[in-house]
């Protein structure tokens, strides 16, 4: 029994590991998008904005991804590029 649960503390904590670096990953993605539209002319930064909104609608998930699991990156690129971070 010990050695279940010292394996199942194991495999939490490289879990815990993997998630934090997605985080990391995630927010380095943010700053440098953020400072990327942050960089370019008002012209510029709309059309890129528009590009992408009107790529991720031409894109159809596999039937295998929830409907809820796609408006989630949906509304998260929508926020990145609408609302970047301050």
């Amino acid at each position: 029994m010990k050695n279940l649960i010292s394996e199942l503390l194991f495999k939490l904590a490289q879990k815990e590991e993997e998630s934090k670096e997605l985080v990391a990953q995630v927010e380095a993605l943010e700053i440098i998008v953020t400072a990327m539209l942050r960089n370019m002319a008002q012209v510029e930064q709309q059309r890129l904005i528009h590009q992408i909104e009107g790529a991720l609608e031409d894109v159809k998930p596999d039937a295998s991804v929830p409907d809820n699991d796609t408006e989630l990156l949906r509304q998260y690129v929508k926020k990145l590029l609408r609302h970047p971070r301050s």
